[in-house]
């Protein structure tokens, strides 16, 4: 094994001491060397860097253990900013956050239908308005895209949806940007953004759901995206749970994608309020071609035993997926996201008493299962953490 080169060795005592200053809020430089094991002159060292490039600053004193009361250092938090990129949504989303993810800036990209050259033509259209908003100081740029993505050569494998196959993604925005370019599949940045920005700060290992147009797991394992041995853990989406069910965009039938995501549920409820005139969601829409989503939601807080049906049945077929993945990895935080989880606890409540019909008893009494507080933002956090973890190595 090579021994590392005192460069080297200071760039990893760097991250590790911007991590802890990050991950603590305020914290002296004699716990920093505390908690990092590093000499107290080291810290200082480095410390010394970071603050003259604005990274970290001084804030205040803490309280005396008897002498002097200790300098507390703390992360700035707008010295740097990211750019975050979802596009796994009905339309190319972007916004300008902040190191602790606040959200200083939003660009929205229309895409429609269209050819894959075009996509990319709207993905450029994107960034290039997202600089502009703080070109001065921005890492780079972080992407969370639909399909199978190789993060390590920033390729996107496949994503039928944008009609990307094998697109070198990466080298062609750090090509016309001269920015750092990170890209991982939507649901395992997802995933991320819970660890960096969201409820599970503390927690090392969880499984992240994100149900929208899509249906797919992001695996954290230490703290690290699990990106599987083909850069597909967690398509989840694409496992058969109804024999000979409907058609799925993968070309296989009944996965669970086809009952459970987003359009599935409108799909079923516009033929659901077709099918019967004296439903209740009439009373909410004038035709059935007009219902959405937010239709679908309105239907299930009012009640209606029809949509409640529906919605519990997908419940279930979720709770099979989620029994599996508990089975599998014993991991005890279950996050669901993306549009689903706005049917809030009624729906978790039906997750939770699948998993305990399906996986053993002493697994499920450990694992929490929750929705996530990060709501439609949670890919574009994601991807700005990705951004984060690999130029700072914060997360």
């Amino acid at each position: 094994m090579k021994k590392a080169t005192r460069q080297q060795t200071k760039a990893h005592n760097t991250r590790l001491i911007l991590k802890t200053v990050y991950d603590q809020g305020q914290i002296s430089r004699a716990d920093v060397s505390r908690l990092t094991g590093l000499t107290r002159t080291t810290v200082s060292d480095i410390v010394s860097e970071l603050i003259k490039d604005g990274l970290v600053d001084e804030v205040g004193h803490g309280p005396s253990a008897g002498g002097k009361p200790p300098i507390l250092l703390s992360v700035v938090e707008d010295s740097r900013h990211l750019i975050g990129i979802d596009l796994a949504s009905g339309e190319f989303r972007g916004a300008v956050t902040n190191l602790r993810g606040k959200i200083k800036h939003r660009v929205c990209v229309p895409i429609d239908d269209q050819d894959g050259e075009t996509a990319l033509n709207r993905v450029y259209e994107l960034i290039e308005q997202l600089i502009e908003k703080r070109a001065d100081s921005v890492l780079g740029v972080g992407i969370g895209t639909p399909g199978l993505v190789n993060a390590q050569q920033r390729v996107v494998l496949n994503a039928v949806n944008l009609d990307w196959r094998n697109l070198p993604l990466g080298k062609l925005l750090e090509e016309r940007f001269h920015l750092p370019i990170y890209i991982a599949n939507d649901c395992q940045v997802a995933a991320l953004a819970e660890c960096t920005f969201g409820g599970c700060k503390k927690v090392s290992n969880l499984v992240l759901i994100n149900i929208g147009h899509g249906v797919g797991a992001g695996i954290v394992l230490n703290r690290k995206v699990y990106f599987g041995d083909g850069f597909g853990a967690g398509e989840i989406g694409h496992i058969v749970v109804v024999e000979d069910g409907e058609p799925c965009r993968c070309g296989h039938r009944g996965c669970l994608e086809t009952v459970i995501c987003s359009r599935s549920l409108v799909r079923r409820v516009r033929q659901m309020a077709q099918d019967d005139p004296t439903c209740f969601i009439h009373h909410l829409i004038d035709t059935p071609d007009k219902i959405e989503f937010d239709t679908v939601l309105q239907a299930f807080q009012a009640g209606d035993q029809a949509v409640c049906d529906l919605v519990c049945q997908a419940g279930i077929y979720l709770g099979d997926a989620i029994a599996s993945l508990v089975g599998a990895l014993n991991i005890h935080c279950v996050v669901i996201a993306g549009e689903i989880s706005r049917f809030g606890e009624k729906l978790v409540q039906v997750i939770r008493q699948q998993v305990d019909r399906k996986a053993l008893t002493p697994l499920v009494s450990q694992t929490q299962i929750k929705t996530t507080t990060l709501g439609s933002d949670i890919v574009l956090l994601g991807a700005a953490s990705l951004l984060l973890s690999r130029t700072l190595g914060i997360v």
